[in-house]
Order: structure tokens, then sequence, then C-alpha cells
């Protein structure tokens, strides 16, 4: 440098996230929030279920048993599993295993 001057480098802190928390790990506190999503969308629909039924209109009740409700309840059980495998692996390299085992799963599918 022909001026003299230093680079002096600082440490980068991490983003912080929402999904971060330090007891659960990242993995497991993730899909807890989207089980209680998908759980609250399946309230919301079954809601809606019980207005249609009210009203007698069995078009919308049949639609929304149809179309809505039986791919919630799956994708409610699918990601309960999801949250009893990650607490069972825990933090750290069990969460690297359940990686890659959702994406050869995925791959497969």
């Amino acid at each position: 440098n022909i001026r003299g001057g230093r680079v002096v480098l600082h440490p980068i802190k991490n983003v912080p996230s929402e999904f971060e928390h330090v007891e659960k790990g990242d993995a497991l506190h993730a899909m807890e929030l989207a089980l209680s999503l998908e759980k609250l969308t399946n309230e919301k629909l079954l809601n809606v279920h019980s207005v249609a039924d009210r009203n007698n209109d069995p078009e919308m009740t049949h639609f929304i048993e149809s179309e809505f409700l039986a791919e919630q309840v799956e994708a409610i059980k699918k990601i309960s599993e999801y949250v009893s495998q990650l607490r069972r692996v825990g933090k750290g390299h069990g969460v690297w295993h359940f990686d890659q085992r959702l994406l050869h799963e995925e791959h497969a599918a």
C-alpha cells in the first residue's frame, strides 16, 4: 500500500432469524411453526365448513371436504412426523441427516 493505510477486519454478525431457537434449533422450531400454521388453517377450514353446514349448503361442504380437509389432515400428519423425528435427532449432525432424507424423498416422489 503506497499511502500507508491499514485494513481492519471486524467480525460479521449473524442476521437474526425468526426461526432461530437456541434450545430447539432452527429446524425443529421452523417445523413447529409450520405445524401451528397447518393446524390454524385446518381450524379455519372447519369453521367455514360449519358455516356452510348451518346454512344448508351441501355443495360448499362437499367442496371443502373434497378439496381441502383431506389434504390438510395429511399435511398435519406429515409435519407432525417431521417434528417427532427432529425431536429425536436433536440439533447438529442429526438435522443434516434428516434434511438429506427429505431431499431423497422429494426426488423419489
